[in-house]
């Protein structure tokens, strides 16, 4: 019997989010590790907020949002906003209500800002790899490191010479005031001359010879070679020596560290990087530049089997960032400044921590 094409809307409700998600959805899994990681953190976020005043969206859910965001490739969070005032299933992560009101996207955003302050990326970063049954899928011996390029927010119009520079100076003197023609011909630019005014902490930088030259930052992975989970990160501006720069950071950072092996491309092998990771007990387990050029990395490093599966194991941390830049939405970044990428870009490699930890952890 063919049933007609009624609609009937009910006065009142009785099923809950949590009946309507499937016990076995992948998203039951990731927030129990995300429920335990916020609560470390909850020292960290009273000292964020004041005592007194109106109560503002509460840090924990507006973290999973944010991480939402990254899960489901949502792109503005304009629109997360209006995923979640319908999605049940995004109302049941948050911890929202069926009814519960959803936030303005500029409130959204204004509290969000409070947290980049405190740098809680990438606090929350560490808290998930400190998890007890994390803990023991990571390596404590074996890394690898690597960069890659994030298009920032900012046209190559807004790349002017920085005595014409200004705040919104994007050289708006067409017809309607905005988005007017520009002729690059003949025009010799630099990042020492010129500068964006859009984002001045994006530079010019080309991924290789005879590539297009973008506006961009440079975002930096420390991974772990166990199982691929990323273990800190790092945002600089675009240049040839921030690879190794960050890379010595980010190991300056472990605590507690002995010697252990890093896992490198051929951009990370020069005579004074390798130099630098033998004085901190790192093996450089970089991978040889023989162009024309002598390798820093010689028969003493080579001669080992553990030198060869490190640089096997090393292309995993690709795998982090094609995650952050198609799923992550991290090819061009939302934001300006490279504070707000940097923050982004933590949380976007937590989120991918979080992707593939339900899975590990049940085959561990």
């Amino acid at each position: 019997m063919r049933g007609g094409d009624e609609r009937s809307e009910g006065l009142f409700s009785y099923v809950s989010c949590e009946a309507r998600v499937p016990p076995n959805h992948p998203l039951r899994a990731i927030r129990a590790i995300v429920d335990e990681a916020l609560d470390v953190l909850s020292a960290d976020f009273d000292g964020l907020y004041s005592r007194i005043g109106r109560p503002s969206i509460p840090p924990e859910k507006l973290l999973r949002a944010l991480l939402l965001q990254a899960f489901y490739s949502v792109r503005s969070e304009r629109q997360l906003m209006e995923q979640m005032d319908y999605n049940l299933l995004f109302r049941w992560f948050v911890g929202l209500a069926m009814d519960a009101p959803i936030w303005d996207v500029t409130v959204f955003t204004k509290n969000r800002e409070r947290l980049l302050a405190g740098d809680i990326a990438a606090r929350f970063l560490s808290a998930i790899i400190r998890h007890p049954r994390v803990q023991a899928l990571i390596s404590d011996d074996h890394f690898s490191v690597d960069g890659t390029l994030i298009e920032a927010w900012a046209s190559v119009k807004s790349f002017r010479p920085k005595e014409e520079g200004g705040p919104g100076n994007d050289g708006g003197d067409g017809p309607s005031g905005r988005n007017a023609e520009r002729d690059f011909r003949g025009e010799k630019r630099s990042n020492a001359t010129h500068a964006s005014t859009t984002d001045p902490d994006a530079r010019l930088f080309k991924k290789a010879r005879g590539q297009a030259a973008k506006l961009c930052h440079m975002a930096h992975v420390l991974m772990e070679n166990r199982n691929g989970l990323v273990v800190d990160t790092e945002l600089t501006h675009a240049t040839g020596t921030a690879e190794r720069e960050a890379a010595l950071t980010m190991l300056e950072r472990m605590e507690g560290r002995h010697r252990i092996t890093l896992g490198a491309d051929k951009n990370y092998d020069t005579a004074a990087f390798v130099a630098a990771l033998r004085e901190m007990d790192v093996t450089p387990h970089v991978a040889q530049n023989n162009t024309n050029r002598r390798s820093a990395i010689d028969r003493r490093t080579t001669r080992h089997p553990g030198y060869g599966l490190s640089q096997k194991i090393r292309k995993r941390i690709e795998e982090v960032f094609g995650w952050a830049k198609t799923c992550g939405t991290m090819r061009k970044t939302r934001h300006r400044g490279r504070q707000r990428v940097g923050w982004s870009f933590t949380l976007t490699a937590a989120a991918y921590n979080l992707v593939r930890l339900p899975k590990l952890l049940a085959a561990a």
